[in-house]
């Protein structure tokens, strides 16, 4: 009987940890789809910038 209490236990204990790790994965994925939304805006950003660069047609004009 103390061997299923205790198996009880450990297989509570490691759902618990299973269930904490996804929850933190989960924000971590959030997190990293998040920065990689804010890179594409930022790279948008850039070439709004470059494509507003003219440079000269001629250096001796």
């Amino acid at each position: 009987m103390i061997w299923v209490l205790i198996f009880g236990g450990i297989a509570l204990f490691g759902a618990v940890a299973v269930i904490s790790y996804a929850v933190w994965l989960a924000h971590k994925a959030s997190d990293l789809f998040s920065e990689v939304r804010m890179l594409g805006q930022r790279a948008d950003e850039a070439g709004e910038l470059l494509g507003r660069i003219q440079l000269p047609t001629s250096i001796h004009e």
